[in-house]
């Protein structure tokens, strides 16, 4: 969002930037547009969804706008009722297919709610969006609704500073469930090369106690969370990026993951699952080695295979070098401009 909220700001356009404030959260810094974040009582669960979507219903009904711009299900509702009352223009940005996350699984009907909504609301949108062609196929299957393809990529970068001589493999992002980080840290048991998990999450403390248990702490270290600028700087003197699921989620099977432009613009090449659409980029170029199957003799397998064929890691680098800037924001940023005159101008 931050990407999207700059170019627009920088196209002329007064941009507001809504989102929490946890306890955990940074200062903000200063930008080209508005950033306005609520401090709710709650933080999770039934209430903080509720609570959420109460104080943002009722922040955009008092404040004026022409265009409100909802990312994900959790804030379709408030978004889309407003714009109505106030009759102006909604888009729905679709992130994930909400009701097929993983985290759902396991609840019934919180699925059964969100996906109640997802038939309810999706049909009557007059503008969507979505981060990869799978999941606008699978919605327009569903739904009937036409969502175009605004993927979120990074920022172009001219020149990759490289100046790491050790092996070291990287996962960058939330450290939670269904990320195969489990799996990822017992694979380091047979992998002659260190792992560093760069982010924060719900499971930090069990995946530092998973490798405390089985004796890894030489080969396994966690960074914390860390800014932008030092990740990046740290990912392009990184051997090998790491981009896993687990599970067999519909939103799992459709996702383009951020962090795998990230290595890519990088320059450094990705151990990602086998799903379409890192098989069609990977049909392009091939910048990934693809697993069908995610555990932790798969990983290593993987890993292993690249440490020792040189050959193979060199093709995959200089393909990631070639490829890399077709995967830029400044190419996604024209279609987003051009799209958001036509809404402003229907």
């Amino acid at each position: 969002m931050q990407r999207i909220c700059q170019s627009l700001a920088k196209a002329g356009y007064t941009v507001t930037l809504i989102g929490r404030e946890l306890n955990s959260s940074t200062s903000l810094k200063e930008k080209s547009y508005i950033q306005k974040r609520f401090r709710c009582i709650f933080n999770k669960g039934k209430f903080f969804y509720l609570e959420y979507n109460i104080r943002l219903f009722f922040y955009l009904l008092f404040h004026p706008f022409d265009l409100v711009w909802s990312v994900d299900m959790d804030t379709l509702l408030p978004g889309f009722w407003v714009s109505s009352l106030k009759m102006k223009y909604c888009v729905y940005d679709a992130h994930e297919y909400f009701s097929e996350v993983p985290e759902l699984e396991e609840l019934p009907f919180e699925k059964w709610v969100w996906k109640k909504l997802e038939n309810w609301m999706i049909p009557k949108l007059d503008y969507a969006c979505t981060v990869s062609d799978s999941l606008a196929q699978e919605f327009y299957k569903k739904h009937k609704k036409k969502f175009i393809l605004l993927r979120n990529l990074p920022m172009g970068i001219r020149e990759i500073q490289n100046s790491g001589n050790e092996k070291i493999i990287l996962y960058q992002g939330a450290l939670n469930k269904g990320r195969a980080l489990f799996d990822l840290i017992l694979a380091f048991k047979i992998i002659p090369a260190k792992l560093l998990l760069a982010g924060e999450g719900d499971i930090t403390l069990e995946l530092k106690e998973l490798v405390k248990t089985n004796h890894l702490e030489n080969k396994v270290s966690f960074t914390g969370r860390m800014a932008p600028e030092e990740l990046f700087k740290l990912t392009q003197n990184a051997f090998l990026g790491i981009n896993l699921l687990d599970g067999n989620g519909l939103n799992n099977y459709y996702s383009l993951a951020n962090k795998f432009f990230d290595y890519l613009q990088a320059g450094i090449p990705s151990l990602c699952n086998d799903y379409p659409e890192y098989k069609m980029i990977n049909n392009e170029l091939e910048v990934s080695v693809l697993l069908k199957e995610v555990t932790p003799e798969s990983i290593a397998g993987a890993i292993n295979q690249l440490l020792m064929n040189d050959t193979l890691y060199s093709h995959l680098k200089t393909n990631c070098n070639v490829l890399r800037d077709n995967y830029v924001w400044e190419k996604e940023e024209g279609k987003l401009l051009e799209w958001v005159f036509r809404i402003r101008n229907r």
